[in-house]
Protein backbone atom coordinates (compact mmCIF):
# COMPACT_ATOMS: atom_id res chain seq x y z
CA UNK A 1 0.00 0.00 0.00
CA UNK A 2 2.91 2.36 0.47
CA UNK A 3 3.34 2.54 -3.31
CA UNK A 4 -0.33 3.43 -3.80
CA UNK A 5 -0.03 6.13 -1.15
CA UNK A 6 2.97 7.60 -2.97
CA UNK A 7 1.45 7.42 -6.44
CA UNK A 8 -1.86 8.79 -5.18
CA UNK A 9 -0.22 12.02 -4.11
CA UNK A 10 -0.98 14.94 -6.35
CA UNK A 11 1.51 15.33 -9.21
CA UNK A 12 3.53 12.17 -8.45
CA UNK A 13 2.37 10.23 -11.51
CA UNK A 14 2.55 13.30 -13.71
CA UNK A 15 6.19 13.84 -12.74
CA UNK A 16 6.96 10.22 -13.54
CA UNK A 17 5.12 10.54 -16.85
CA UNK A 18 7.19 13.57 -17.81
CA UNK A 19 10.43 11.74 -16.99
CA UNK A 20 9.56 8.76 -19.19
CA UNK A 21 11.43 10.13 -22.23
CA UNK A 22 14.57 11.10 -20.33
CA UNK A 23 16.01 13.32 -17.62
CA UNK A 24 14.53 16.73 -16.89
CA UNK A 25 15.48 19.51 -14.55
CA UNK A 26 13.13 21.10 -12.05
CA UNK A 27 12.42 24.10 -14.28
CA UNK A 28 11.47 21.88 -17.19
CA UNK A 29 9.18 19.84 -14.94
CA UNK A 30 7.50 22.99 -13.67
CA UNK A 31 6.99 24.20 -17.24
CA UNK A 32 5.44 20.88 -18.29
CA UNK A 33 3.18 20.59 -15.26
CA UNK A 34 1.08 23.73 -15.36
CA UNK A 35 -0.28 24.51 -11.91
CA UNK A 36 2.44 22.61 -10.04
CA UNK A 37 4.10 24.74 -7.37
CA UNK A 38 7.84 24.54 -6.81
CA UNK A 39 7.35 23.53 -3.18
CA UNK A 40 5.14 20.56 -4.15
CA UNK A 41 7.53 19.63 -6.95
CA UNK A 42 10.52 19.49 -4.63
CA UNK A 43 8.53 17.51 -2.05
CA UNK A 44 7.52 14.94 -4.69
CA UNK A 45 11.06 14.78 -6.05
CA UNK A 46 12.34 14.02 -2.54
CA UNK A 47 9.68 11.34 -2.03
CA UNK A 48 10.25 9.71 -5.41
CA UNK A 49 14.03 9.83 -4.91
CA UNK A 50 13.88 8.31 -1.43
CA UNK A 51 11.62 5.54 -2.78
CA UNK A 52 14.19 4.65 -5.45
CA UNK A 53 11.93 5.48 -8.40
CA UNK A 54 13.89 8.49 -9.63
CA UNK A 55 17.45 9.65 -9.09
CA UNK A 56 19.30 12.93 -9.51
CA UNK A 57 21.37 13.09 -12.67
CA UNK A 58 23.63 15.58 -14.42
CA UNK A 59 20.55 16.72 -16.39
CA UNK A 60 18.15 16.96 -13.45
CA UNK A 61 16.17 13.88 -12.48
CA UNK A 62 15.72 10.59 -14.26
CA UNK A 63 13.87 7.33 -13.79
CA UNK A 64 15.79 4.53 -12.13
CA UNK A 65 15.52 0.91 -13.24
CA UNK A 66 12.51 0.58 -10.92
CA UNK A 67 11.01 3.78 -12.29
CA UNK A 68 11.39 2.55 -15.84
CA UNK A 69 9.73 -0.75 -14.88
CA UNK A 70 6.89 1.23 -13.33
CA UNK A 71 6.49 3.11 -16.60
CA UNK A 72 6.09 -0.18 -18.44
CA UNK A 73 3.53 -1.32 -15.88
CA UNK A 74 1.54 1.92 -16.37
CA UNK A 75 1.29 1.58 -20.16
CA UNK A 76 -1.90 -0.52 -20.00
CA UNK A 77 -3.45 2.12 -17.75
CA UNK A 78 -2.52 4.80 -20.29
CA UNK A 79 -4.09 2.74 -23.08
CA UNK A 80 -7.23 2.30 -21.00
CA UNK A 81 -7.35 6.05 -20.30
CA UNK A 82 -7.19 6.81 -24.02
CA UNK A 83 -10.08 4.42 -24.70
CA UNK A 84 -12.06 5.88 -21.81
CA UNK A 85 -11.50 9.45 -23.05
CA UNK A 86 -12.65 8.47 -26.54
CA UNK A 87 -15.79 6.88 -25.08
CA UNK A 88 -16.48 10.02 -23.05
CA UNK A 89 -16.07 12.18 -26.13
CA UNK A 90 -18.36 9.89 -28.11
CA UNK A 91 -20.99 9.99 -25.34
CA UNK A 92 -20.77 13.78 -25.14
CA UNK A 93 -21.49 14.03 -28.85
CA UNK A 94 -24.65 11.93 -28.63
CA UNK A 95 -27.89 13.91 -28.56
CA UNK A 96 -29.62 13.76 -25.21
CA UNK A 97 -33.06 12.23 -25.17
CA UNK A 98 -35.83 13.91 -23.25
Amino acid sequence: MAAMDLFGRRWALRILWELRAGPLGARALLARCEGLSSSVLYQRLRELTSSGIIAPSADGYELTRLGTALGHALRPLDEWAITWAQEQEHNDQQPTQT
